[in-house]
């Protein structure tokens, strides 16, 4: 072989793998409920929702419990449930539905993550996490917990506190990463359900990383109230007391936690209403909790970015517009010695960046745009989208 023809061939090849490795933005929701415990619909139709609309990777996140085993669910009597499953049968069909009729109703007997994976995952299309909602309680206080890419069921561990009760459950599931070799993403649900954990809690936790500063279920109070914090306030304060601490920073999930497939409105936790978009190499387990990790991804009930970029100690974002809508973009953070964060520059457009000051602990950047959200978490809900904080950059 002619040398000149080694050295096209080595360009060529070299040419053809950075290509076939440049990031791209894989599109997910990381907490989903299906019949397996408190959703309203079999996992195979949630599967076909969330790929016939774009999604890139789903985590089936059902509470205590993943789709393993047999496990038998009698459909609600009500007529919407009925022909609920009657589609489901004419879908799948005989051959893949098992079912029985008796004098209590209709009973199916649920498919596992192994048998349903085969028909929708595909390389570079569709990816399903195995997950759990850790479900534990102190009292009237509820503490939930994403475990994203485990490999086995875990039990929720006890505690005499809030805090406790986050840790030990924490540890668990670390422990299993760690025993199996297998990275798993663990996250906090909702912190203002039952309005269970404060930012203090938070605070003490050692070794947590994400929680959820968006979430679609209508009871999770995502603004709060007249005498608690929004989560997105909450973030912030985390966020403050971890950089003093020397702790890393927390990133924030928008997520839908669907429940409900069959009625809608904002009474109901449905389909569509947060998600997280994540810059990675390849559409597998590794490549995206490595990412998410490392803050690589946004968050967004609907605003969609061409580029965030953090270089030189300036945070950039680029918008991706939609005719007719406006957008503002805010870049909030927190100043050395100040207790609180604030909007430290607007922007009005679909570009903006930020030069990080050295006075500044931390900045992320806030989009929010003028499309009304449709099936909104609450009424007059627009559009938004969260970057994750960024620290200044030493020199």
């Amino acid at each position: 072989m002619k040398p000149y023809f080694i050295t096209l061939l080595s360009f060529l090849l070299l040419t053809f793998n950075a290509a076939s490795a440049q990031e791209k933005y894989y599109k997910g929701n990381l907490h989903t409920h299906s019949y397996w415990s408190d959703g309203d619909e079999f996992p195979e139709m949630i599967m076909d929702w969330y790929k016939d609309n774009g999604y890139d990777f789903l985590a089936l996140s059902d509470h205590n419990i993943i789709a393993e085993g047999e496990k038998w669910k009698t459909i609600p009597k009500d007529s919407l449930y009925q022909k609920a499953f009657i589609d489901y049968l004419d879908k799948y069909g005989e051959d893949w539905v098992e079912y029985r009729k008796d004098s209590a109703g209709t009973h199916v007997k649920l498919k596992t993550l192994e048998e349903f994976r085969p028909l929708f995952e595909k390389e570079e299309e569709f990816l399903i996490f195995k997950a759990e909602e850790v479900t534990a309680y102190l009292g009237k206080k509820a503490v939930h917990m994403g475990a994203i890419n485990i490999q086995e069921e875990l039990q929720p561990v006890e505690g005499n506190t809030i805090v406790e009760l986050i840790q030990n459950n924490l540890n668990a599931i670390k422990e299993q990463s760690k025993r199996t070799g297998e990275p798993i993403l663990q996250h906090l649900n909702h912190p203002n359900f039952t309005y269970a954990i404060t930012a203090e809690d938070i605070i003490q936790i050692d070794g947590e990383r994400f929680f959820e500063v968006f979430n679609g279920h209508p009871y999770v109070n995502n603004y709060g109230d007249s005498i608690h914090n929004s989560t997105e306030e909450m973030w912030d304060q985390v966020n403050i007391a971890y950089v003093q601490a020397g702790k890393p920073l927390l990133y924030g999930l928008a997520t839908d936690d669907s429940h409900h497939y069959h009625k809608f409105g904002s009474r109901y936790s449905n389909v569509g209403r947060g998600w997280v978009m994540v810059k990675a190499r390849e559409l597998h387990p590794h490549s995206l909790i490595k990412n998410m990790e490392a803050g690589n991804f946004y968050s967004t009930t609907g605003v969609v970015l061409k580029e965030v970029g953090f270089v030189e100690n300036e945070l950039t974002v680029k918008i991706e517009p939609e005719k007719g809508v406006e957008y503002k973009i805010q870049f909030i953070g927190a100043k050395k010695g100040k207790m609180n964060s604030e909007i430290l520059k607007t922007v009005e457009g679909t570009s903006a960046t930020y030069k990080l000051p050295e006075n500044i602990l931390f900045v992320r950047a806030k989009i929010v745009s003028s499309k009304p959200k449709e099936n909104p978490y609450r009424e007059g809900d627009v559009e938004v989208a969260w970057t994750q904080p960024v620290l200044p950059q030493q020199p």
